[in-house]
């Protein structure tokens, strides 16, 4: 009897399973495994760079999608918790791109209803990369998140770890470009 239902389980897990794989993330400004151009860095901090947000865009969100997020984080910092340099929450469902700067403290290229909540520099907006000097290259973890919830109950002076405990307590899925820079 048992053994009836285990095809059927096994099905559903390898059709949801294939659906999640078509979820993806690409960029026209930033290549997974590849190092960020001056664009994406940091103005401050002894880094000088454009502080721009890259073009981001994604297709496929799994079924039951009702809202999505962006975050973007450096498990390369030497902070011992990583570094969040950008995170966006209540983006509507059917969101499938931001543009190149989407990012800026105003959040004028955002969505409407969409949240920039604070980065470890202690602001909202996108904070570009800005490693130590003379560190090895770090990884940027550029990933958008499919939730099931309309919207996360928090607001623009949430902390990254806060954030980060919401997206992964409310996540069908994530798609996750990852880039590099060193100095």
């Amino acid at each position: 009897m048992k053994n009836r239902f285990l095809p059927c389980a096994l099905g559903l897990g390898l059709s949801l399973g294939a659906h999640a794989a078509d979820f993806t993330l690409s960029s026209s400004d930033i290549a997974d495994g590849k190092p960020m151009s001056s664009q994406q860095v940091f103005q401050g901090f002894g880094c000088a760079g454009a502080n721009t947000s890259p073009e981001l865009s994604w297709n496929s969100p799994p079924a039951g999608t009702r809202s999505l997020a962006i975050s973007v984080y450096d498990p390369d910092a030497p902070t011992g918790s990583g570094w969040w340099h950008w995170t966006v929450i209540n983006l509507p469902a059917t969101t499938r791109q931001l543009p190149s700067g989407a990012g800026d403290s105003r959040g004028a290229l955002l969505p409407a209803g969409a949240i920039q909540t604070r980065t470890d520099y202690g602001q909202p907006g996108f904070g570009g990369a800005c490693p130590p000097a003379g560190d090895k290259p770090h990884r940027y973890q550029f990933t958008v998140w499919a939730l099931k919830v309309d919207k996360l109950p928090l607001d623009a002076q949430a902390s990254g770890a806060m954030v980060g405990y919401m997206l992964n307590a409310n996540s069908l899925a994530k798609a996750t470009l990852t880039a590099t820079y060193g100095r």
